[in-house]
């Protein structure tokens, strides 16, 4: 596998942090607040983890171990991050699921 053969792939941008100002004002916006810096602080994982894939990919890699572990951490982060959306529609569909 050469290097022109991974140029297609293009860089990864990290979009700008959701605006969770407006949420703290209402009920439950601790939570809203602390669940936007954790998707935050996701994608700045995910993206580390994709620039070591790319250096690995292009054979500049120069730590395979740390490379990986950022790869191990990025995978957890986002179990968790879906396992917490997961919870939260479970207790919408139940909430909406009541009779009055």
């Amino acid at each position: 596998m050469s290097i022109d053969a991974i140029t297609f792939l293009p860089p990864l941008a990290m979009p700008a942090a959701p605006d969770v100002t407006g949420a703290a004002k209402a009920p439950g916006g601790e939570f809203a607040s602390w669940f936007g810096t954790q998707l935050a602080d996701v994608n700045s994982q995910l993206v580390t983890a994709d620039q070591g894939i790319q250096q690995l990919a292009a054979g500049d890699a120069s730590n395979l171990h740390q490379i990986m572990i950022n790869l191990e951490q990025a995978k957890l982060s986002m179990q968790l991050v879906m396992q917490v959306r997961n919870h939260l529609l479970d207790g919408y569909r139940e909430l909406m699921q009541m009779q009055m």
